[in-house]
């Protein structure tokens, strides 16, 4: 991964090139910002600028000497990969355990999409952490002097997903670091980040990309114009969001499906088919059971915003479009706010490893008081 590799984001990239050039590199770097922003990819691609030898005169890596020909084959020595894993067996478990995993993913998702990463773990209900044993691992590693470069470097993915444990055990390595360690971590929601270990880290913003930026990656990536330009308006800036959405992915497909069930079930008070709905959602799985209540907000945001009658703020697609019209009447001003809060109450308590059938079915039932209240 270089810089060229990369759309968008010049100043970022040219921050980055500072840091290494002028030989300022902190010790503890945080790449903060919003999913399917290409912050991991910045974080590649700021590695192997740092660890080339040959580095170009525009400012990038050569992707030919043997430092960056390691780094194409995630083979290079004074590397490390750190991220989320899930428990094997109740045994300590390592990111090294899911090394040759991670790398694949690495390739076929370069905008690292969380879900895809759990479907490469193949536990749709497993919420991946980092483990304590991985802050030991760190340690042990770490302790060796950097074989081939002047800096080793720790690419942590998702900090915010480190246990307590974990965290505390990193803080010490990031108080009192080695001085050929260089943390560089990248986080989607940094106030999950231990306090101590955020106000120790020098961050960095990257912002999201613009809808004209997505669509010409999306176009690049194979997408027809028409479907790249429509995704690229729903997904806010998240070029994961904005494939999925221009590939009209059978999960996609189901959510929304999910959705006018609900709906068209409540305002017709069905409640034995609304507990049948309610333990087909739960058996989505955790995270999918979370993506989903997302989805519902969005929709039940656009079906507001449908009453402005002003369609360049709406980001729905046909299919979105066509039910909205007909819907919207039943999301106003009188429970807008209060099933806004019932969804994010039950996202809430499906992340705190709620029963998935309770929570759907009393959520069910909440929105047949509220989709009549006008």
């Amino acid at each position: 991964m270089r810089f060229a590799d990369i759309k968008g984001h010049d100043d970022i990239k040219r921050r980055l090139r500072e840091l290494v050039d002028n030989d300022r590199i902190p010790h503890a770097l945080l790449l903060e910002g919003p999913p399917g922003a290409a912050k991991f990819a910045l974080a590649r691609a700021f590695t192997k600028y740092l660890h080339c030898t040959d580095r170009t005169p525009d400012g990038d890596s050569c992707g030919k000497c043997p430092s960056c020909l390691q780094h194409d084959t995630f083979n290079h020595i004074d590397t490390i990969y750190s991220f989320p894993v899930v428990k094997k067996n109740s045994k300590p478990t390592i990111s090294d355990d899911y090394a040759s995993l991670f790398h694949d993913f690495l390739n076929e998702y370069p905008y690292m999409d969380f879900e895809h990463w759990l479907e490469a773990l193949d536990n749709i209900n497993a919420q991946p952490k980092i483990f304590v044993e991985e802050g030991q691992e760190l340690l042990r590693r770490l302790t060796y002097k950097a074989r081939q470069s002047r800096f080793k470097v720790v690419l942590l993915w998702l900090p915010e997903r480190m246990n307590e444990d974990t965290a505390n055990k990193l803080l010490k390595l990031v108080e009192e670091p080695f001085g050929d360690t260089i943390f560089l971590m990248v986080s989607n929601n940094p106030r999950g980040i231990l306090p101590t270990i955020y106000s120790r880290t020098q961050r960095i913003g990257i912002c999201r990309y613009s809808d004209a930026e997505v669509e010409e990656i999306l176009q690049e990536s194979g997408i027809a114009p028409e479907a790249a330009h429509d995704a690229s308006l729903i997904a806010g800036g998240d070029v994961n969001e904005a494939l999925k959405l221009a590939n009209v992915s059978e999960e996609r497909l189901r959510y929304f499906q999910l959705f006018v069930d609900l709906m068209r079930k409540a305002y017709a008070r069905k409640v034995g088919e609304l507990r049948q709905w309610s333990v087909d959602v739960a058996g989505l799985g955790r995270e999918p059971a979370m993506q989903f209540i997302d989805y519902c907000s969005r929709l039940i945001r656009e079906s507001f915003l449908m009453h402005l009658n002003d369609p360049r703020l709406l980001t729905l697609n046909k299919a979105e479009l066509a039910f909205t019209i007909k819907f919207f009447p039943f999301i106003n001003e009188k429970n807008v706010e209060d099933m806004a809060t019932l969804f994010d109450d039950a996202r809430r308590d499906i992340a705190g490893n709620a029963n998935g059938k309770i929570v759907f079915f009393d959520l069910a039932v909440r929105v047949i008081m509220l989709i009549r209240r006008k």
